[in-house]
């Protein structure tokens, strides 16, 4: 698999992300945003994994919109896809994860071991289409790093329900109301995914990370967070 791999993941695996196990308490915190129409969040991306990563994102959110977002990576696996969202879960801790949370103690944080720190996807911040969960790793509409780098900005997405996010009722669905109110209130997570954990070049199914948790026909390279921060 070279680095300008096209994959689309089905149905299946956005149904493991967005349906899996929280694990964490209601998020009881409030941010004077929340009763905002529109505001401006930042954040500061950090490395996970030990990427080396980093970066800045900016987001204007209004009303069930996000007028405008823009991400400047930097540090990331070089020439490579890499897949972006905006997590958020009710009963999420809505916050970037650490190794605590690496349940099979393998030395690192895979998509579905940080999901009771950041939630399920919410957004997926692709270059074209359709944004909603259901695109959360087509990789061929992320954005591709040039030596490390990237700048991404888009306009106008939309938000929308999501099930598997805790909230009361069937499927624990979201409204698209109650996600953009917890993301003005600072509590949605932007993580980039992707990472060459050996350096060699490509995403592969070399040992020991082997397959991804998500789909055993893609490398966990490839599905890896890479960078996370709070938009805030």
């Amino acid at each position: 698999m070279n680095r300008n791999m096209k994959v689309a993941f089905g149905a299946s695996a956005a149904a493991l992300v967005a349906a899996a196990s929280l694990g964490a308490g209601p998020v009881l915190a409030q941010n004077t945003k929340a009763s905002e129409k529109t505001v401006t969040l930042t954040a500061d991306l950090k490395e996970l994994n030990g990427s080396g990563a980093s970066g800045t994102a900016t987001a204007v959110v209004s009303n069930q919109k996000i007028k405008h977002i823009e991400v400047h990576a930097h540090g990331l696996s070089p020439d490579a896809p890499h897949a972006q969202h905006i997590h958020y879960g009710e009963q999420a801790m809505n916050e970037c994860p650490t190794l605590a949370l690496d349940s099979n103690e393998d030395g690192r944080i895979n998509t579905v071991e940080g999901i009771p720190a950041y939630g399920p996807v919410v957004v997926s911040l692709n270059t074209s289409g359709d944004t909603t969960p259901a695109s959360f790793l087509d990789v061929s509409r992320f954005p591709v790093s040039t030596d490390g780098s990237y700048d991404y900005s888009r306009d106008n997405i939309e938000f929308t329900d999501v099930a598997g996010t805790g909230y009361p009722g069937p499927g624990g669905t979201g409204t698209a109301k109650q996600i953009a109110d917890s993301i003005r209130a600072g509590e949605g997570v932007l993580v980039i995914h992707g990472l060459d954990h050996d350096g060699d070049g490509t995403y592969n199914f070399s040992d020991p990370e082997g397959a991804s948790e998500l789909d055993p026909n893609l490398p966990a390279e490839a599905t890896d967070p890479a960078a996370c921060g709070v938009l805030r």
